[in-house]
């Protein structure tokens, strides 16, 4: 008899241990381990860069303070795989999250993605320089692509023409996208944008996509205003047509390399340039800047007008004031002078 109780006195204590570990078992995986005490917000983002592993991820994630069991989370993650297996990206890790939550979140690659916003591009070192704070991809990796003439033939591009490949727009990513697979993407938005009906609207026009593009890109630079970008186009148009130059300061500013210049100056229009079109009759060799969509629609769809002169209103709106004759242009053009003096815009 003593016997047996010493035996059912065994039983029970290894089932009240075996309770013990499952109940401490469980907690490790389904108890809250992610505690972001520092951070105001309920959420935090970990960027898991390529080629990472499971150490690299382990060291940010105990650097960072975010999970506060460091045994705990490694013995759920052996146990899911996690360990073997670590997927690079941009995860966003919630407050209070278990250890199972957040296995299976870094387990499934499921990451956020990146929003990048291209507006007013005029290099591709200036995308590059954009890019590359958004995303993995080094902005050395971007620049070195977008000027290898072989890469870009893949798109029927050259390196004056890997610009026009950024249409203006605000795209998601996944942060890990690499240099290759960013340019991929966009020249498929590219190609999207470019349907079979605006091609036949191009063809119409009698210019082709490049030279479309081009023109826009300065149409883009000489106004903000949507609503007169069809009749900037038609300005322009008319001076390819007669032979003209077509004396863009957009260009001139492109040539010079100093996007913050407010005011043209005649020095300025002496520069040595392709791109100086106060010297230079026609297009420039390539778009100064990545035009946008209302642009190259501006061109696409000009306004059939007569006017060959704009300037800047004096009222600083944002408008143009078209002429027909150059009497009536100087006119327009004394006037805002007057103003950029009296404003004391000297450069």
């Amino acid at each position: 008899m003593k016997l047996l109780k010493k035996i059912l006195l065994i039983f029970f204590f290894i089932a009240v241990g075996g309770c013990i570990w499952v109940y401490l078992k469980y907690r490790d995986i389904y108890s809250p381990n992610v505690v972001l005490e520092n951070n105001d917000s309920s959420y935090i983002f970990i960027y898991i860069p390529t080629g990472s592993q499971f150490d690299d991820l382990i060291r940010q994630l105990t650097e960072k303070n975010i999970i506060r069991n460091r045994a705990s989370f490694e013995w759920v993650a052996e146990l899911k795989g996690l360990k073997y297996s670590t997927h690079p990206g941009r995860y966003r890790i919630r407050n209070g999250m278990s250890n199972n939550e957040l296995v299976n979140l870094l387990r499934s690659g499921k990451q956020e993605p990146v929003r990048v916003t291209l507006f007013r591009i005029h290099t591709v070192e200036q995308l590059a320089s954009k890019v590359s704070k958004k995303l993995e991809s080094d902005s050395i990796s971007l620049v070195r692509l977008l000027k290898d003439e072989e890469f870009l033939s893949r798109y029927n591009l050259n390196r004056a023409y890997a610009i026009t490949l950024f249409l203006p727009n605000t795209y998601e990513f996944y942060w890990n996208t690499s240099a290759e697979q960013f340019i991929d993407r966009m020249a498929k938005e590219f190609k999207k944008f470019w349907s079979e009906q605006k091609m036949l609207k191009a063809k119409e026009t009698g210019f082709s996509v490049t030279e479309i593009t081009t023109l826009a890109s300065i149409v883009e630079q000489e106004t903000l205003m949507d609503d007169e970008k069809p009749i900037m186009a038609g300005v322009y148009i008319n001076r390819l047509r007669k032979g003209w130059k077509l004396e863009a300061d957009p260009t001139v500013i492109f040539a010079i390399g100093n996007f913050g210049i407010r005011r043209v100056l005649n020095v300025h229009k002496e520069i040595d340039s392709p791109y100086n079109t106060y010297k230079h009759s026609g297009l420039p060799p390539g778009p100064i800047c990545a035009p946008s969509v209302a642009s190259i629609d501006a061109v696409l769809n000009y306004d059939k007008n007569e006017y060959l002169y704009f300037c800047a209103k004096e009222d600083f709106s944002g408008y143009h004031s078209f002429a027909k004759t150059y009497d009536q242009h100087k006119q327009n053009a004394r006037k805002f002078r007057k103003e950029l003096d009296r404003r004391k815009i000297f450069n």
